[in-house]
């Protein structure tokens, strides 16, 4: 109904959006090179707040890898969250909201929480506030090194977000390898004392670094999940 009450101009396609696979509905021609101004393309989406999250980061990926519908350029996003999650996603260092979705999206992204929505403007009412989020690609990574790497470091380190940074750290490696994570703080210089949350962008970049560097020097160490 909707697309024949568009004469045309509005396309309805009916699919998972975790599968969806964007480059196969938008025409080459609005591709633009990473470094240029975005394409003439947006995400915007009212999430359901079950697949929120599980979304935003693998939409995240795919900004990191430039594939899906990042690899027109940098396409812009203005989605719907749950009020908290929107919180966690902006939130700065030294913010208790600050969390994993905190770090991935916007050490890819430049991340505004526009403003929010009561649940009793929606209907069905839901029982929590909606934030409204826009992202938009940066040109440059602010850690660049592959997402599976970085996202890995981050979600060690909030693993235990209320303990010292040092337990997150601890289990990047086997058990017993102590001399490793006393290696990640001496290299970082980061008090390993310090609250996850407590961290900024630049410490989380000396420690993906650190663990880069540690990774190329013990073969399969990568791979290593402590679960």
């Amino acid at each position: 109904m909707l697309a024949e009450a568009s004469n045309g101009t509005l396309s309805v396609v009916l699919d998972d959006i975790l599968r969806f696979q964007f480059e196969n509905h938008f025409p080459k021609e609005i591709s633009r090179e990473w470094q240029d101004d975005c394409p003439n393309l947006h995400l915007i989406g009212n999430l359901p707040f079950n697949v929120s999250t599980p979304l935003i980061m693998q939409w995240l990926e795919a900004v990191s890898n430039r594939t899906g519908p990042f690899s027109f350029g940098r396409t812009r996003m203005l989605l719907t969250f749950q009020k908290e999650v929107a919180e966690r996603l902006v939130a700065p260092a030294n913010d208790v909201q600050r969390s994993r979705p905190s770090i991935m999206a916007q050490y890819l992204c430049s991340v505004k929480h526009c403003y929010d929505i009561p649940g009793a403007a929606c209907v069905p009412k839901p029982k929590v506030d909606i934030g409204v989020v826009h992202l938009v690609p940066l040109k440059q990574p602010l850690i660049n090194l592959p997402f599976k790497l970085v996202d890995k470091v981050v979600r060690s380190v909030f693993h235990f977000r209320q303990k010292y940074c040092r337990r997150g750290v601890e289990i990047l490696f086997p058990a017993g390898r102590d001399d490793l994570v006393a290696e990640m703080f001496q290299v970082t210089v980061i008090d390993p004392t310090t609250k996850p949350y407590n961290l900024t962008m630049d410490d989380f970049k000396s420690l993906c670094w650190a663990y880069h560097d540690i990774c190329e020097r013990i073969p399969g160490l990568i791979d290593y999940d402590y679960r």
